[in-house]
């Protein structure tokens, strides 16, 4: 059985830090694109940031570049969201997902939830003003 699994979300001040982790069961990753994404109440739910597992590429929304990394760790078949100097507005329920054939290059102006296959429930990231 396919599982993502994400964990690390919590309440944090302005300017703070948090680390992510998505755990994946059931697949490797090595093959996929791991996506962030993060949804509000009564908004779409957004990609954050995204990695493509099998060279190495990244994806950033603008919003969060140079404040947000997204790294892998193959071994533990884990995929990390590290978020320094976090916003009030960064506050989300922030998920992981997994999908096969997706080009990230760097310059993309979005990415797409529709184009994800897997999905984890979510994990609270709260950032207080």
């Amino acid at each position: 059985e396919v599982q993502l699994v994400e964990s690390g979300g919590g309440l944090v001040s302005t300017g703070g830090s948090l680390r992510l982790s998505c755990a994946a069961s059931g697949f490797t990753l090595d093959r996929v694109t791991i996506g962030w994404f993060r949804q509000v109440p009564g908004k779409e739910r957004e990609a954050v940031s995204c990695i493509d597992m099998t060279d190495g590429t990244t994806y950033y929304k603008d919003t969060v570049k140079g404040r947000f990394t997204i790294y892998r760790d193959s071994a533990k078949n884990t995929v990390y969201l590290q978020m320094f100097s976090l916003k009030p507005e960064d506050t989300a329920i922030y998920y992981c997902a997994a999908g096969y054939d997706i080009v990230i290059v760097p310059t993309r102006a979005a990415v797409e939830p529709l184009e994800f296959d897997y999905w984890g429930q979510g994990t609270q990231v709260t950032v207080s003003s």
